[in-house]
């Protein structure tokens, strides 16, 4: 004959809430607050309740936890660029880890999602207004993106990576974009560089126009004339502003790209052209990526904490989650120079 308990007074079926409360002497209520880490409970009565947790081998439900607290325990980490670009940029594998590392000690869910175009932005909208996320990490945010306001109209918590613009109105991290170009350029200029040109990255990237404003600050401050050719952070743009660079200006002797990727693919043209790195030309790039690191010769860059990005990003977006009212917090992380032998 089946007996309903084992030896151990183990439940024959899986352990249930009443089942811990009675084990342990107390009402439900109480159980409850002890497993979503309530401070009223006295720690007797704590003690209590987790001894006949552990006795009884319970498990608390996840998916009625969350549903009580009105909560899915899911994030989205929604990167608005084509699948291409994610895996070829080592700054979103870095940004992946820091938010894993952020949330390897919680009970959240994250969910990558790549947006390349309209019908992948309209499938997301669709997908968020059913709220099956708590929140919402944006990665690489382009000036017209109509996302960061749509998420703010639907009410969920969102931070994003990189301001918009100065006035910025929602929960960001960022590195400081400004300043990591002025130390780049006043390095030059300390090395006797003068015809110093940029590649800038995309300007409907907050981050890009905030290199481009500390390029020209520099600049500014040495009195040398500004050089500047567009890129959009992908090597085969890096490849097409310096062509661009040589035939405007073809004896300069400094150039500042404003991702690794763009340095590059401008270390392609410029070797086959001929020019030395950095004998002939001084180039630096931005983000100290394994690019750099694996470069012949290893490129000078401007070091941005993206890891320590993603993990900032995810711990802010934890603290909007539970937030009474949105934060709307900005952080701005340091950036330094890593000097190495390309210039």
């Amino acid at each position: 004959m089946t007996t309903a308990r084992t030896a151990r007074g183990r439940s024959a079926g899986r352990p249930t809430l009443e089942e811990v409360a009675a084990r342990a002497g107390v009402g439900r209520g109480t159980v409850s607050r002890v497993i979503n880490g309530s401070p009223r409970v006295s720690e007797e009565t704590r003690a209590a309740v987790e001894a006949a947790v552990a006795e009884l081998g319970y498990v608390p439900n996840r998916a009625a936890r969350a549903l009580a607290a009105n909560r899915t325990d899911a994030i989205a980490l929604v990167v608005p660029e084509p699948e291409a670009r994610f895996f070829a940029e080592p700054y979103f594998s870095d940004i992946v880890r820091g938010v894993g590392a952020a949330l390897a000690d919680t009970d959240m869910q994250l969910l990558l999602t790549l947006v390349g175009g309209d019908r992948e932005r309209r499938r997301l909208a669709q997908y968020l207004a059913s709220h099956r996320v708590d929140g919402v990490l944006l990665v690489s945010v382009h000036a017209d993106d109509p996302l960061p306001d749509l998420l703010e109209q639907l009410g969920i918590p969102v931070v994003i990576s990189g301001r918009r613009s100065e006035d910025e109105p929602l929960a960001s991290v960022d590195s400081d974009n400004f300043e990591g170009a002025r130390s780049a350029i006043a390095h030059l200029v300390a090395r006797g560089r003068r015809t110093i040109a940029t590649i800038a990255g995309p300007l409907d990237v907050y981050g890009a126009r905030r290199r481009l404003d500390g390029y020209r600050a520099a600049l500014a401050e040495a009195h040398l004339e500004e050089l500047i050719a567009h890129g959009d952070f992908t090597e085969e743009g890096g490849r097409r502003a310096m062509t661009e660079l040589l035939t405007r200006a073809p004896h300069l002797d400094a150039v500042f790209a404003a991702s690794d990727l763009m340095a590059s693919g401008a270390r392609q043209v410029l070797r086959a052209h001929g020019r030395r790195i950095p004998e002939d030309l001084a180039l630096i790039g931005f983000d100290d990526s394994s690019i750099a690191r694996h470069m012949d010769p290893p490129l000078t860059s401007v070091r941005q904490p993206i890891e320590e990005m993603g993990r900032a990003m995810a711990e802010l977006l934890l603290t909007e989650i539970t937030a009474t009212e949105p934060t709307r917090r900005s952080l701005i992380l340091p950036t330094e120079l890593v000097v190495r032998a390309s210039s």
